[in-house]
C-alpha cells in the first residue's frame, strides 16, 4: 500500500471522530486520507453566527485531527474546482463526503459527483447526519410522512444501525497539499463585534459534545419531560449545537437515550420524540424542498402576511415591550441560542400578534443561531404560523404573558436578559447591548419600549385575519 493513491475526505458539517461512517471507511482502507474543508458558495450563504461557529467547529477539529498524526486543509472557491485542484495536486483517485440534505447542498453534491465521476474520479457518498435515510422511510402507501405522530410510531423502535467505532489514527499523505489559514476564511467576520461575545457562550468540538451527552442522560433526563419547558431551568440537552456541526452523531444519542429508556427512565421517551422531530424535518425538507421558501399549504399563499416593517425591525431588536419576547430575542443574540419554549412564543408573537410573514422571522434566526438546522428551523416556523405540515391550529395564539407566568413563574429568565428595571442591568442585558450594532442606537439607560400591540386586540386581528383565510372561496 505504500504507493496508494489517497483519498480526499470533504467535510461539511461531520466533524467527529467517533460514528464517522465516511471516515472510518477511509481509514479502513489503509490508504492516506487527506480530509479537506471548502469554504463555497453554500457556505457564503450561510447566516452570520453560524459561521463563526463554523470556524470554530474548524479551529477544534483541526487540532483534533493532529492530534492523530493528519491535517486538516482549508480551501475557499468552487467545489468542484478546488476538487479538480486538490486531485492534481495529490493525485487522489477517490472523493468521499458526508450527506448533507439541505437543498444547496443536494443540488451542489449532484453536480460535483456527475463531473468527478466523468473525470475518472471516485466520488462516494456516505450517511452520518440523520438515523435513516429518508429515501428508505415511507407510510404504507409508498410516500413520505407528512404527519408526524405517524412518524413517531413507525420509528420509536426501529434500529438505525450500530455506531461506528472511533478513528484513532488515519495515514497521513507523503506530501500535503498547502492549506489556507483559517483567520483568512474570516468566517466570523460579519458578526463583528458581537462576535467575542457569541464565542463564550459556544462550546464547540466532540469532546464538549459527548461531555454535554453525558451530563444530560445524568443530571437532567429523569425530569425532562417536566422540566423543559421552564424557561430559567437548565433542563435541555443543548445537543442541538453540536448536532448541527456533526460534532456527535445522533446515533450516538439515539443509543444512549434508548438504553436510559429501557431502564425505564422518566424524560427518555419524551426526549426521542424530540430527537425524532429533527429527523422528520429534515426528511420532509429532502421530499419537499421548498419547505424554507414556501407555504406548505398552498391556501396560504393568500394570506395578507406584513412584509417587512418598523414592527418587524423592534421584534428583531428585542423592543416589542413584551418582556418575554424581548428577553429571548436577546437571548438569541447574545448566545446564538434560544430556549425552545421561547422560540414557539416569540414565532407566535411575530407571526400571529404582528401579523408579519414566517419568512422574515425565519431568515433572522438562520442569521443568529449557532445551533441553526435549515430542516428544524423551517419547520418550526410554518408549524406555529399554522402554514405548515403537522401544523398548529390557525387558532392556537400564544400569549407571552401567560406563557411567561406559566414556564418563568418567577421571573427569573426575564430578569437574565432584562434586568431588574430601568439602569440595573443583568449581565446577560450588558453583553446585549455590548454586542448589537452601533446603528441600532440602543440606550441601556432608555426605559423599557411600551408594547408595539394590545395583546386581546392583537389576537382579536389574528383570528379575523384567519376567518377570512378560511372563508375564501377555493381557486377553481
Amino acid at each position: 500500500m505504500s504507493d496508494a493513491p489517497p483519498i480526499l475526505l470533504w467535510l461539511r458539517r461531520d466533524f467527529r471522530l467517533h460514528d464517522h461512517p465516511a471516515l472510518a471507511a477511509a481509514r479502513a482502507t489503509g490508504r492516506p486520507v487527506i480530509p479537506v474543508f471548502i469554504s463555497d458558495a453554500v457556505v457564503a450563504g450561510s447566516g452570520a453566527a453560524p459561521r463563526l461557529r463554523l470556524g470554530l467547529a474548524l479551529a477544534v477539529f483541526g487540532a483534533t485531527l493532529a492530534a492523530i498524526g493528519s491535517r486538516l486543509i482549508l480551501r475557499r472557491g468552487a467545489a468542484l474546482e478546488v476538487l479538480r485542484a486538490l486531485v492534481a495536486e495529490t493525485g487522489a483517485t477517490s472523493v468521499w463526503w458526508s450527506r448533507d440534505l439541505d437543498p444547496a447542498a443536494i443540488a451542489r453534491d449532484t453536480a460535483v459527483k456527475a463531473a468527478l465521476k466523468a473525470a475518472g474520479i471516485e466520488a462516494r457518498s456516505f450517511p452520518g447526519q440523520l438515523l435513516f435515510a429518508p429515501w428508505e422511510v415511507a407510510t404504507k402507501t409508498g410516500g413520505p410522512y407528512r404527519v408526524y405522530t405517524p412518524f413517531w410510531k413507525a420509528l420509536r423502535g426501529a434500529d438505525p444501525g450500530a455506531e461506528v467505532e472511533v478513528v484513532s489514527e488515519l495515514r497521513p499523505a507523503t506530501t500535503w497539499p498547502d492549506s489556507e489559514n483559517l483567520e483568512d476564511l474570516a468566517l466570523g467576520a460579519a458578526m463583528n463585534r458581537g462576535a467575542a461575545v457569541l464565542a463564550r457562550h459556544a462550546a464547540p468540538g466532540e469532546s464538549a459534545a459527548q461531555a454535554r451527552l453525558a451530563d444530560f442522560l445524568d443530571r437532567k433526563l429523569l425530569a425532562y419531560g417536566t422540566a423543559r419547558d421552564l424557561l430559567a431551568e437548565d433542563a435541555t440537552s443543548g445537543l442541538s449545537e453540536p448536532l448541527a456541526w456533526g460534532e456527535i452523531s445522533p446515533r450516538r444519542i439515539w443509543h444512549a437515550a434508548q438504553a436510559r429508556r429501557a431502564e425505564g427512565l422518566p424524560g427518555a421517551e419524551d426526549f426521542l420524540r424530540e430527537l425524532l422531530w429533527r429527523e422528520f424535518a429534515w426528511h420532509l425538507m429532502y421530499h419537499f424542498p421548498t419547505l424554507g421558501q414556501a407555504n406548505w399549504r398552498p391556501e396560504w399563499d393568500a394570506f395578507p402576511w406584513r412584509g417587512e416593517s418598523a414592527d418587524a425591525e423592534r421584534w428583531r431588536r428585542g423592543q416589542t415591550g413584551e418582556p418575554v419576547v424581548d428577553a429571548a430575542m436577546r437571548e438569541l443574540y447574545v448566545t446564538g441560542r434560544m430556549h425552545n419554549r421561547a422560540r414557539m412564543i416569540v414565532a407566535s408573537y411575530l407571526t400571529k400578534h404582528l401579523l408579519t410573514d414566517w419568512r422574515l422571522g425565519l431568515a433572522w434566526f438562520a442569521d443568529c443561531l449557532i445551533d441553526h438546522d435549515p430542516a428544524a428551523n423551517a419547520m418550526g416556523w410554518q408549524w406555529v404560523a399554522g402554514s405548515g405540515p403537522d401544523a398548529a391550529p390557525y387558532f392556537r395564539i400564544f400569549n407571552p404573558a401567560s406563557q411567561a407566568a406559566k414556564f418563568d413563574p418567577e421571573g427569573r429568565y426575564r430578569r437574565r436578559w432584562l434586568g431588574a428595571g430601568r439602569g440595573d442591568l443583568s449581565p446577560g442585558a450588558r453583553d446585549f447591548f455590548a454586542a448589537v450594532p452601533r446603528r441600532w442606537q440602543l440606550d441601556p439607560a432608555a426605559p423599557p419600549p411600551a408594547p408595539l400591540v394590545d395583546l386581546a386586540a392583537g389576537r382579536a386581528r389574528a383570528l379575523a385575519a384567519y376567518a377570512g383565510l378560511r372563508a375564501a372561496p377555493e381557486t377553481p
